[in-house]
């Protein structure tokens, strides 16, 4: 008897409990797909049929017109490009700032301790809406208006995520970084050694979350940049309009376009999210 004749013969029927959670996982997939999908049959249709009212949902004559027009009137190069260096440089100083910061608070003791975390942790409970036009006034007077960094650093306060790995690294048992120094190694060398290999998990859905949410990010370009050279996706995606109006097929096309990326981070790197989710404590919290 073959081993795929053994799989056969053992596998059981399904439960009434497993069907149920099966056909809600099918709806709740669906309610996620469908929006995708929408865009993807919009985007396939020409302007005039994407812009008919009420719509409808395949492209009575299949075009990749709006992707053309995208390619040829948009700088979709450059947008993906600035995308990706302003995430990628976000992403990276908010891991370091993050990193340090959490384990700092998580291992030393110093003066003042207590009033510092709850200062960090106010960042928590303001809008960054609310901080928009003092941050551009900042900017403006440092003379990065029109610049990558004036793009970055803003981005860089990270107080959610100095949050989760400051939670992680407190459930890291002491007794590990105490032999180490009885070994004669030193506070950084127990830090790049012992806690940064440990804190893998944490650190990789801190990095995925942080470069979502940069390269998701509209107004804080929008307002701290005019330069068309300098302008992300989603920045460049909302110069789809003409004078009649949004031209639909494009702004869809557009958003799959920016959306793309996003969608490859996560089949790649889930894994990575569920685990750093598991091991900082945001699902009980």
């Amino acid at each position: 008897m073959t081993s795929t004749q053994i799989r056969i013969k053992s596998r059981r029927p399904w439960t009434p409990s497993q069907i149920v959670l099966t056909l809600i996982g099918v709806a709740v997939s669906a309610v996620f797909v469908t929006p995708i999908a929408a865009a993807l049959f919009t985007s396939l249709k020409s302007e005039a049929e994407a812009a008919e009212i009420p719509p409808h949902w395949l492209p009575e004559v299949w075009t990749t017109q709006a992707w053309r027009a995208l390619w040829e009137t948009g700088n979709v190069t450059n947008w993906f490009v600035n995308s990706l260096v302003v995430s990628v440089c976000v992403t990276s100083v908010v891991l370091t700032v993050s990193a340090l910061a959490g384990y700092g608070f998580a291992r030393t003791e110093f003066r003042g301790k207590s009033v510092l975390m709850g200062i960090v942790m106010s960042g928590l409970m303001i809008s960054p809406a609310v901080l928009g036009v003092p941050l551009f006034t900042t900017v403006q007077q440092m003379g990065m208006v029109d610049t990558y960094w004036g793009m970055i650093l803003p981005q860089c306060a990270p107080a959610a995520m100095v949050y989760i790995l400051y939670k992680f690294f407190q459930g890291i048992p002491r007794e590990l970084e105490e032999a180490a120094f009885i070994d004669g190694a030193g506070r950084w060398r127990v830090f790049f050694t012992i806690v940064v290999p440990l804190a893998r998990p944490s650190l990789a859905a801190v990095g995925i979350f942080t470069f979502i949410a940069s390269w998701n990010n509209f107004l804080w370009p929008y307002m701290v940049t005019n330069n068309p050279d300098l302008m992300t996706m989603p920045n460049g995606i909302a110069t789809v309009m003409n004078s009649y109006g949004i031209q639909w097929a494009q702004l869809m096309a557009g958003g799959l376009m920016a959306g793309l990326p996003l969608i490859i981070v996560f089949v790649f790197f889930q894994r990575q999210i569920v685990a750093g989710v598991a091991h900082t404590g945001l699902a009980g919290q």
